[in-house]
């Protein structure tokens, strides 16, 4: 009978060894580990002393525990925890000798009730510090990446998402302008921060970051996952529209065609997927001129000249195209800034023949007429209310003629691929909604944390 309450014993302890690395991805050796320190600090504790050497050893197949002392043998004892002298030690075996260590197996049926309960103490506290580290690792390699969760809670300042094994918090202000999310809805979101605390690990989630446009189009279009198509750069804002430049050294392979797929199915999916939101495809080149050229799409640019010191441009439209390179509030050319990485500043013919740049002229003769122009427009182009906008970034000096912008009205494009939302965008331009982003600091971490611990 005694054989078989062991044997049963034993397969409870493995059992419970797999849960653990099976549910919370906890390896046995792991455990075992952290029981053996639970049981040498408890031995320690009740029976010996804090600088006693204590060593315990556990059959990983059987679970059988051995428990040891250990004791250096001196001439002279200074500390009993730890010491024995040469005398006590011949008494165990007489061939012990001064420098040799005398290891002495206790049974760990010595453990009373109360060593038994700081051993589980410890133990708890090991593995759960062991399980927080391990979720960490887990996810600190998805880190930039999508992952598909479940809403698990839903209140005015974030969400919680459910991810598998923890929940990632999503922000108001990380969440797409507009889009309602429901309690018991599967969304993908973008890893953006782990980040381990005391508290554990803190796993943020965003689905306004430009990565997760590239993410999307890394899962819907073959070619860009093998590397075959390449996305270089992405810019974007939220809720109303994207650009994405894209390149591909394969002759045979149309760049942009893959990234809209048959019938335009590819693209429309990662529109559906970002509420909406209406996405540019252009194409790359190493030429910055040809490049912010497509970057202005819809509209047609004449002439490009740029300033490499200043890492700046100026761009020459056709009067009737003027409006439509500047976009509605400005959004067309910030979001060309940002996916070419230069200042862009926008002209018409008709400005350019009044202010008498010659567009033929050497070098350093331009890049002094830009610097002149530069000073002639900053405090008028940028100030008025047409271009009031949060989302407008001062630093990137994109500079336009708002009288002109005011006389001219926004063309449709015919030229360029792009995905536009069933809307009317004049519509949306009389009613858009404004929206307020609350930031970290609103959020109560105490309750997320409470939420999930």
């Amino acid at each position: 009978m005694a054989r078989k309450k062991v044997d049963a014993s034993t397969k409870a302890f493995i059992k419970a060894l797999d849960a653990l690395e099976e549910e919370r991805g906890i390896t046995k050796a792991t455990v075992l580990d952290a029981l053996k320190e639970a049981l040498e600090k408890s031995y320690k504790k009740n029976y010996l002393g804090p600088d006693s050497i204590v060593n315990v050893e556990i059959d990983e197949e059987t679970g059988k525990i051995r428990l040891f002392e250990i004791k250096h043998v001196v001439d002279d004892v200074m500390d009993e925890d730890y010491e024995l002298s040469e005398e006590e030690a011949k008494e165990i075996d007489p061939k012990y000798e001064v420098g040799d260590d005398v290891i002495t197996e206790v049974s760990p049926e010595v453990f009373g009730r109360l060593a038994a309960i700081q051993t589980k103490q410890i133990l708890r506290q090991k593995i759960r510090e062991a399980e927080k580290e391990a979720l960490y690792n887990e996810y600190v390699d998805k880190k930039d990446d999508i992952i598909t969760g479940i809403v698990d809670r839903v209140e005015e300042r974030f969400a919680i998402i459910n991810i598998g094994k923890t929940g990632a918090l999503l922000p108001l202000n990380a969440q797409i302008p507009g889009e309602v999310i429901n309690e018991g809805q599967h969304l993908k979101v973008y890893v953006s921060d782990v980040e381990k605390t005391t508290k554990g690990t803190h796993i943020g989630v965003s689905r306004t970051e430009p990565g997760l446009v590239k993410r999307l189009f890394e899962m819907e279009v073959p070619e860009i996952y093998d590397g075959t198509v390449e996305i270089k750069s992405v810019s974007r804002e939220p809720g109303e529209r994207s650009k994405i430049a894209v390149f591909t050294d394969n002759e045979d392979i149309d760049p942009i065609g893959a990234c809209v797929g048959p019938k335009g199915t590819r693209v429309r999916n990662v529109v559906n997927e970002l509420n909406g939101e209406m996405i540019d495809i252009i194409s790359w080149d190493e030429d910055p001129i040809t490049f912010i050229s497509n970057a202005l799409s819809p509209a047609q640019v004449a002439t490009v000249k740029i300033n490499e010191e200043e890492n700046s441009a100026l761009v020459v439209v056709p009067d009737n195209q003027l409006s439509l390179a500047i976009g509605k509030r400005g959004q067309n050319a910030r979001l060309a800034v940002r996916l070419t990485g230069w200042k862009i500043d926008i002209k018409s013919e008709s400005e350019i023949a009044e202010e008498g740049i010659d567009l033929d002229a050497d070098e350093a003769m331009n890049n002094e007429l830009l610097a002149a122009m530069e000073e002639t427009h900053q405090d008028d182009a940028l100030v008025d209310e047409s271009f009031d906008d949060e989302s407008f970034d001062e630093e990137e000096s994109i500079n336009v003629d708002i009288e002109a912008l005011r006389e001219e009205h926004e063309e449709e494009d015919t030229d360029y691929v792009k995905v536009i939302a069933e809307e009317d965008e004049a519509s949306e331009e009389d009613n858009e909604p404004e929206y307020d982003p609350k930031f970290d600091e609103d959020i109560d971490y105490d309750e997320y944390d409470k939420y999930y611990d």
